[in-house]
Order: structure tokens, then sequence, then C-alpha cells
């Protein structure tokens, strides 16, 4: 192997072989390991893996764990395969994530490694521009890094017709999730022909998903594809804690890292063989990402969880009653008071009684149209009627209380009834959730989850109910399944929040009443027996 090149070599875009690039020593490089080592030396050895098996084949197909660092080590790839001059390999790297957040995320991570390398650039740095797209020349936002050897890096959203007409290194990251992967695979993998390479790279999103149809071509040879595999334990060999301890200053040991992989799985808790082991999930796929659910997650928001022994039914009522209001007074009414009192408040309930939890999941519309979660309530093992006084606590102390949604199909159609009877049928209304329901109502929430324009409670518990989310011929539901630590949680909080989302939705007729003794007394200057003959026509 010939010298290591200096960095005036790099600086005027000489010649540098990949091997060359490999084994340049990085300059500086924040990422909680030591500048000076190489390339071999800072990536974990799944991450080497992963850049040789893409060095070896025209299209690569990787199955990951969520979170283990593999877009970081492409970026890297990236850089070297974009700097080098084209006679030693280099070529256009074109990266496509599913949103534009991560084609942000992932050129900003490029710009590392070329600082990290000392690679000569043609322009000052990230170029944000308007990439014309395909045939119909639609313009969409993209971010590039042009380097002095000619060519660049670009990272942009998720569009088959993106890749029509060019040429390069393409990296299809998260691939599971884009909306049309099929057809951009064809588009892809037509850029191998002419020397080009394609990876796609993903955690899985269910059996039928399209993505998991390219792993079993690579698994089985059935496609020549490169194929590479990565679990959690994978990583956890190669040392992913001890670099993760190392980024944030802690001290390594093998109980903390035990303890990490088992507080891990326990966070994803049902969709922890999805997410986290490689094994896709019967059906067609979570409706909603761990990422997704993640994004808008916010550790401020408080759950509130109430629950009572068993013999806590056969208490005294004056007994029970007491317990539960001093509970109110001292849980409910501060979040209640931290309200905002110029928004308008909506709430949906989801009900339960022996196995399943009972949740009320208000929300605020915000000033920007965004709904914000105060706080969710969940019962469990509590008798009716206490969970009716906690209902009736809540709405009656919602500021502005618009509208509610009230799961009324079994054991909560007499809790659902109560609500109307108290605050009108109109406005607490009692649903019959079924097909044709969900297939109204599940869109519009999904879409807040993508747009951002939701905020829910950090909570490892709701985030796998959200995850429960199936799609049957077409339809979200929740599948007879049951998640938590101790598989105790049967989707409960996401059918609230999607209940919760529909009365934000409600169109709500506000209305007055006026008696007839109280008009005809309005107007003093008439007598009596033209008072009595108003009120008369007024009352008919």
């Amino acid at each position: 192997m010939s010298p290591l090149p200096s960095a005036r070599d790099v600086a005027s875009a000489r010649a540098v072989t990949a091997e060359e690039w490999r084994a340049l020593r990085i300059e500086s490089l924040a990422a909680g390991v030591d500048a000076g080592d190489s390339l071999d030396t800072v990536l974990l050895g799944y991450q080497s893996k992963l850049l040789a098996t893409v060095s070896k084949h025209a299209v690569t197909i990787c199955e990951k764990s969520r979170r283990t660092g593999a877009t970081w080590a492409v970026g890297a790839l990236a850089v070297l395969t974009s700097a080098s001059v084209g006679d030693q390999g280099g070529m256009d790297s074109l990266y496509i994530g599913y949103n534009l957040d991560m084609a942000r995320e992932f050129v900003d991570c490029a710009a590392m490694w070329a600082k990290a390398f000392g690679a000569a650039l043609a322009g000052e740095g990230i170029d944000e521009f308007l990439f014309e797209d395909g045939d119909d020349r639609k313009a969409i936002s993209a971010f590039r890094i042009r380097f002095a050897s000619g060519f660049e890096i670009v990272a942009l959203a998720s569009r088959p017709r993106s890749l029509r007409g060019r040429q390069g290194f393409v990296i299809v990251d998260e691939a599971a999730f884009h909306d049309d992967l099929k057809e951009l695979m064809k588009a892809a993998n037509a850029l191998s022909i002419w020397g080009g390479r394609v990876l796609v790279i993903s955690t899985h999103d269910g059996e039928d998903n399209y993505y998991n149809t390219l792993v079993k071509s690579a698994r089985s040879g059935a496609q020549d594809y490169g194929y590479c595999r990565f679990d959690l334990d994978d990583a956890l060999r190669d040392g992913v804690y001890r670099r993760i301890c190392l980024r944030n200053g802690w001290t390594w040991s093998v109980e903390k890292e035990a303890e990490w992989r088992t507080a891990l799985i326990r966070q994803y808790g049902d969709a922890a063989d999805e997410e986290l082991f490689c094994i896709p999930s019967e059906g067609s796929g979570a409706w909603l990402t761990a990422a997704l659910i993640e994004a808008r997650a916010r550790p401020d928001i408080p759950v509130l969880r109430l629950t009572r022994p068993p013999e806590f039914t056969h208490w005294p009522a004056h007994l029970r009653e007491r317990d539960v209001s001093e509970w109110c007074e001292r849980e409910l009414l501060p979040p209640l008071k931290r309200c905002d009192p110029v928004l308008w408040h909506y709430l949906g309930a989801d009900y339960g009684r022996v196995s399943d939890l009972t949740v009320l999941w208000p929300l605020a519309i915000g000033r920007t149209l965004k709904r914000l979660t105060p706080f969710v309530v969940e019962m469990r093992r509590i008798p009716f009627d206490q969970q009716r006084q906690v209902q009736s606590y809540v709405l009656s102390r919602l500021p502005r209380y618009g509208a509610s949604k009230h799961d009324a199909t079994g054991l909560g159609f007499s809790l659902a009834e109560a609500a109307g009877q108290e605050f009108g049928a109109l406005r607490a209304e009692a649903v019959m959730l079924n097909v044709p329901w969900y297939r109204e109502n599940a869109q519009p929430l999904k879409t807040a989850f993508e747009d951002g324009m939701l905020e829910i409670p950090a909570d490892a518990e709701i985030a796998a109910d959200l995850r429960m989310i199936h799609v049957k011929a077409g339809v979200p539901f929740v599948p007879n399944l049951r998640v938590g630590e101790h598989k105790d949680r049967h989707g409960d909080s996401a059918v609230a929040l999607m209940l919760a989302w529909a009365a934000t939705r409600a169109v709500m007729l506000a209305y007055d009443y006026e008696s007839a003794r109280t008009a005809a007394e309005a107007r003093p200057d008439e007598d009596e027996d033209e008072r009595r003959e108003g009120g008369e026509r007024r009352l008919w």
C-alpha cells in the first residue's frame, strides 16, 4: 500500500485510493472518540462490515436494529466516495430519507466526516438548494456538499423520480418507511448499469412490507445483492454501549450494559423484536413508527395513573368517593390549573374495567392549531362509579371544554351515557367504534404525527400502545395482543388519543335558551295581558 496521503495531497484532490482514505488519520471528530485514529479504528465492527459489503456489491440490503449508528458510518463512506476523483472510484452520492429532516441530519453527518478527513470542498460547506424532480420539473428542497473532486453529496426526501437520469452511490435510508419503495428501487437499480452502487438500509416495518421482500431476496440469493444484518445484541458485542458511555462520559460496566439492554427492550415493549432484533411483525406493519412517536413526545407532560387493589371495589361507597376525591385534588387539580384558560379543550375516553385500562386523554387546540396534551389519566381496577367520578372531575374543570368523544362499545356504554347526561349528548358524544369510524378518523391523526401538529407524553407504555396500531384491509386497527412489561396493555391510550383528536375536529353548535317569562319581563311597557299573551305565543 502506498504511503498515507498528506493534508496537502487531500486539499489538492490528488487521486486518493479507497484504501488510503480508510487509513487516513482522523483530524477532528465530534463523536466521543479520540482524534488521530484511522477510520477502521473509529468505526465499530458491524459498521466496518457494512461498508466493506457495500464496496463489493452493486446493490446491498442491510437490516438493522434502531439507533445503532449505521447511517453515521455510511456518511463516512459517502464522503470517501464523493471526495475521491473519478479514476479512483469517485462519484456523486445521493441520500434519500423519507422526510427532509432526515436529509438535513445526514448531510450534517457528512459535513462532520469531511472535516474529520480534511477533504477539500468546492464550496463553503452545506448548500441548501431546489432539486429539479424528474420529468415534471417540480422543484423540491435538498441539501448538498460539493467537493474539489467535482463530485457532490446530495440529500433529499423520498421521490422515485429524483433518481431518473442520475448516476452515483444511492443510499435509501429507513427504506421500509418510504411511500413507494418499489418504484424507488426501479429507479435506483438503473444506476448500477454504469457502475453506480445502491445501499438499502432500514429497520423492519411488517412482514408484508416491500422492504422485507428485498431482504428475503438478498438472503436467499434470488438476487445478486450484498447482504448485511446486525441487531441490538450484535451491536452490543461490538461495543456500541461502550461508545455511548464514552460519548456521554459514563463509566462502563457489564452490569450497567445489561441494565441498559433490559430497559431498552422494556421501552419498546411488544415492538422490541421488530425495532431491535430485525424480526418483522405479522400483518401490514406498524401504523405509526417509533421514530414518529418519539419525535412528538415531550417529557414534561404528566401521565397520572390511578390504581387500586381488587378489594377497593367492595369498600363502602363514601370511602371510595373520599379516596378518589382526595386523589383528584392531589394529582389532577394541579395540571388542570396549569391548562391555558384561553384555549379550547377537548377529550377522548376509552374504557376498561378488569384487564384493560380506562384512559382519559385531553387535547387543547393551540394558537397555531397544534393539538397539545396537558396530561393523560389512566385508571386500572377502578369501579365504574369512581371512573365516572374522575371523568366528571376532569370535564367540569377543563377550561373552555368544547367537546368529547367516548367509546360506547361494550363496557364503556354506561360511562359514555353518563357523560352525555351530565354535559349534553351533542357535546359528549357516545361513539360506537367500527371500521367506517376508524377509516374516517384514523388518517387525520397520523397526518398530525407526520406534520408535527401534535404533542404527546414521552411515556414508554403509551408509545407501546401507539405502536400496536396496524393496518388490515387498509384500515388501522388494534390487534388482539397485549404489550407492556407485564403484558397488561391493549392499545387503550391509542384509542383514547384517536377519540380526542376526532373531538377536536367535531363541529359543535352553540345555542342559548330564553324562557317565555324572561322574554315577557324584558318588555316593561306592555301590560300584564300583553305579557301573558306574548308568553303564550312564545311557549307554542
